[in-house]
């Protein structure tokens, strides 16, 4: 009876939402030289697409963005555009910490074949709940895509609050979902209670998935997918489904490898275990640096395990 009850809530409240279940936050995979490699963003759009993601999301912090110029990440979105094909929704990071140029560059960009964009709460400004609402109603006057916002306190030092949040989703339709990364359990239930209709809450902490969906989350944008691309699809679906004696399985079948790509830093962990799958290199540009040799020899030591 209970997994009766959560398959139908889940099906009929979640189930036509553009971003239900798990998109993939792409990292972007760099020559020897530094240079952007196009022919492996290839081979990772098409392993994460075959591996059951739903969504891809270009130009997230994984991709290492503060690193990228203007023209590398036009040129990075417009292939992972062209590679994709139709095949899945593409979602674009457009972020920043001002206000006035974020809007510039959306008149810019190209959004041909764009399904939403992934947008950041300004990050070291510090602005008060006003000042978030004020940024992001800007960002939503001037885009027609689908927005998604992104909390991230550990990366920003701010919080967007659950009021502020609802507050944006009630007053701009094209305001649809947020990427929820406080950790903060309380918090995302709070956000869950109170959304509209029309808004998705979506995770943005990989080790919290499965227990977030079980209190209302509609899925994740994960790190994780770009490697663990199968199992973890597979725990997502799973719990979205209300199958979580399978979803937990997968959950402690990843767990530790999860850790593994976050104990150093977020991509370098994540690029370690693509180049061990031979999809890409794991060159990254500074300031960001390799795993150690001790982290390394880890996340060997488990992908022979799964």
């Amino acid at each position: 009876m209970p997994f009766a009850f959560l398959e139908y809530y889940f099906n009929t409240q979640q189930m036509n939402h553009l971003f239900r279940g798990t998109g993939v936050a792409l990292v972007t995979p760099f020559h020897a030289d530094g240079s952007v490699d196009i022919d492996s963003l290839s081979k990772l759009v098409d392993h994460v697409i075959n591996n059951g993601v739903n969504y891809l999301v270009a130009l997230g912090t994984t991709a290492e963005t503060p690193t990228l110029s203007n023209e590398e990440k036009k040129q990075v979105l417009a292939h992972i555009v062209k590679h994709n094909a139709g095949r899945v929704p593409v979602v674009c990071g457009m972020g920043g910490n001002n206000t006035a140029e974020i809007v510039s560059l959306i008149a810019e960009y190209d959004w041909t074949g764009v399904d939403g964009i992934l947008s950041v709460s300004p990050y070291y400004n510090k602005p008060t709940q006003e000042g978030i609402y004020q940024h992001f109603k800007a960002i939503a006057q001037a885009c027609s895509l689908p927005i998604i916002l992104y909390n991230v306190p550990g990366r920003t030092s701010g919080n967007i609050l659950p009021a502020t949040a609802v507050r944006l989703a009630n007053e701009f339709s094209n305001i649809v979902a947020i990427k929820e990364a406080s950790g903060n359990m309380k918090q995302c239930m709070d956000y869950v209670q109170t959304a509209p209709a029309h808004f998705a809450i979506l995770s943005g902490d990989d080790d919290l998935v499965v227990p977030q969906v079980a209190i209302g989350f509609s899925g994740v944008i994960s790190v994780a997918a770009n490697c663990f691309t199968k199992d973890f699809t597979t725990m997502v679906n799973a719990a979205l489904e209300g199958n979580f004696p399978s979803a937990k399985t997968l959950h402690y079948k990843l767990l530790k490898g999860i850790d593994l790509l976050f104990t150093e830093g977020n991509p370098a962990g994540v690029k370690c275990v693509l180049k061990e799958m031979n999809i890409c290199g794991d060159t990254l540009r500074l300031p960001l640096v390799n795993v150690s040799a001790a982290t390394h020899l880890a996340i060997q030591e488990y992908l022979r395990t799964i």
